[in-house]
């Protein structure tokens, strides 16, 4: 059964929309424990349009689950995560004028700079994820560089329609045997909601869904702990 790691970046964004001081991510967190969430996800960006380096730092000191932490390869980033040692980082790939992340890394082109983010935080004695499309090259880069996990990148798959649908979701369960085969932890993210989520958690060896947007979303209107204990169902009952 795969894990629910739930991404609070956008009760961030609701607060950073009024530069005030609510609604709280720390806050969600708690109440994203108490619905069964395995984990607590937050994105720490160069430009801080959510998460804040404030929250990372209470969440570290107040999580009782996994934290994992994304990020891209920036100094600064890395610095502060390997100060405050999250449970895991997951390293993505990231552009200011983007609204979400638009996909993998490309580890093959940026082969140093991943390779040079995955040890400083491998030192740091922290689990490193890679976000990567289901690309059959990447992963292979992912497993050479000493990658613990991928993370595969799920949102063509839940853009897709119609016949479109299975054919994506059929390339996230050949990318899902060869990062297993290659001995790394298979994770899973991105678009994923209460309608699309089981086929991928079904997905063999699958470890751990991070999602976010969809949990807010539902949040919003039901509560964070009933929004996360409504996820956690569908998962278990792949």
């Amino acid at each position: 059964m795969a894990e629910l790691g739930v991404n609070i970046d956008h009760v961030a964004t609701v607060r950073q929309a009024r530069r005030t001081y609510e609604p709280d991510p720390v806050w969600a967190a708690t109440l994203a424990e108490l619905g069964g969430a395995d984990g607590i996800t937050i994105h720490l960006r160069e430009d801080r349009r959510h998460i804040q380096d404030r929250d990372l730092k209470l969440l570290r000191e107040t999580v009782t689950v996994k934290l994992n932490l994304e990020l891209a390869c920036v100094d600064e980033i890395l610095e502060l995560a390997c100060r405050l040692r999250p449970d895991q980082a997951t390293i993505v790939p990231e552009k200011r004028e983007e609204v979400t992340t638009e996909g993998g890394l490309d580890i093959v082109s940026n082969r140093d700079t991943v390779a040079n983010a995955l040890v400083r935080l491998q030192d740091a004695g922290i689990v490193v994820s890679l976000f990567l499309d289901p690309d059959a090259s990447q992963i292979e880069a992912a497993a050479e560089l000493g990658a613990h996990a991928v993370e595969l990148h799920t949102g063509s798959y839940a853009l897709a329609k119609g016949n479109s649908r299975q054919e994506e979701l059929d390339k996230l369960v050949s990318a899902g045997k060869q990062i297993t085969d290659l001995g790394m932890t298979l994770h899973a993210g991105h678009g994923l909601n209460y309608q699309n989520v089981k086929p991928v958690a079904a997905i063999s060896s699958m470890h751990e869904l991070n999602i976010g947007h969809s949990i807010v979303a539902r949040a919003v209107m039901v509560g964070m702990e009933r929004a996360v204990r409504e996820m956690k169902a569908l998962i278990i009952n792949c």
